[in-house]
């Protein structure tokens, strides 16, 4: 499958999934329903790769770049995004994922020493700014309430989506590590949500949290189509997009992500966007476009007497 079209794929799920979440909130605590939601995904990976016939011991070097992940990934963001959708809409939550264009360059400049290029900067800059006129009536708004002695829940959900920013953006960057140490990538990401899955759990017990079973259907119909869609599917996509282009370039989907959910309000819950919101979406898909479409490096000649350098083997 092509590297576009993975965007788009992993791009439309997660444009819908942070409205999903809000089906999920209210009968159930938040950390239950993301080890419900990670469980089913890492059982439906873990059965994929027997049906393929895998193997599915992995060594414990690779083990632990799959723990830490889990942490990041499916434990930490999932539990701070799920908390912070009980004081913010999920769109603005959205829009928060968008700062991911910059954590992760900075994440991997320090776990790695990766140099951050002046055109990530400057696409990501667009980015931003585009993000800024999307939401600045809503932000607005927000910032009024609270400088008029609102709640300040506000303040506690935003807190809570920007750490679920930087630990989704650190959980991506170790994506190329673990893909140097095992190229199965479903074998990689059921692993991964397994250890997620776990580290939830064992904070749902240590907090005193119930494990209730919900009982509305449009529950079961958000945790079916978070798990199999919003994870299996996008994060699939997603991670073959980072050993592909890199972490900096496929973290755009960040970006995408909040459009996609301005066009399903507009569908689902009547939005109605101003010429604000429409030049911010606009500058928003032209500076993943910019960013994406960059040039590839120019290989170095090679000087006298110096051999071409040979690439480095995969670990299987």
């Amino acid at each position: 499958m092509s590297s576009p079209l993975l965007f788009v794929i992993a791009s439309l799920i997660w444009g819908s999934t942070f409205w999903a979440i809000t089906l999920q909130l209210g009968e159930v605590p938040p950390a239950v329903s993301v080890a419900y939601r990670f469980g089913i995904a890492a059982a439906t990976l873990f059965a994929w790769c027997l049906l393929r016939g895998d193997r599915l011991r992995l060594p414990w070097r690779t083990q632990r770049w799959l723990m830490l992940q889990g942490l990041l990934t499916f434990c930490l963001s999932y539990i701070c995004t799920y908390n912070a959708e009980q004081y913010l809409v999920s769109a603005l939550v959205a829009v928060l994922f968008a700062l991911m264009v910059f954590w992760t360059p900075i994440c991997s400049r320090i776990a790695f020493g990766t140099a951050i290029g002046w055109r990530t900067w400057a696409a990501g800059a667009v980015a931003m700014a585009g993000v800024g006129l999307l939401f600045y009536r809503s932000i607005s708004l927000a910032w009024r309430d609270i400088v008029q002695g609102g709640s300040g829940h506000f303040l506690l959900g935003l807190g809570l989506a920007l750490a679920a920013t930087i630990a989704s953006s650190a959980g991506s960057v170790i994506v190329t590590r673990i893909r140097d140490r095992s190229s199965n990538l479903l074998l990689t990401m059921a692993w991964s949500m397994f250890w997620g899955t776990a580290m939830v759990l064992a904070w749902v017990v240590a907090s005193g949290q119930p494990l209730v079973l919900p009982s509305a259907p449009r529950y079961w119909m958000g945790l079916f189509y978070l798990s199999i869609f919003g994870s299996v599917i996008a994060f699939m996509a997603y991670f073959t997009l980072i050993n592909r282009i890199g972490s900096q370039k496929a973290v755009y989907i960040g970006v995408v992500t909040p459009v996609i959910s301005v066009l399903l309000s507009i569908r689902l819950e009547h939005y109605r966007p101003g010429p604000l919101e429409w030049c911010g979406m606009i500058l928003c898909l032209a500076s993943v476009a910019w960013a994406v479409r960059a040039p590839a490096p120019r290989p170095q000649p090679a000087t006298l007497g110096t051999l071409p350098s040979t690439p480095a083997l995969e670990i299987p």
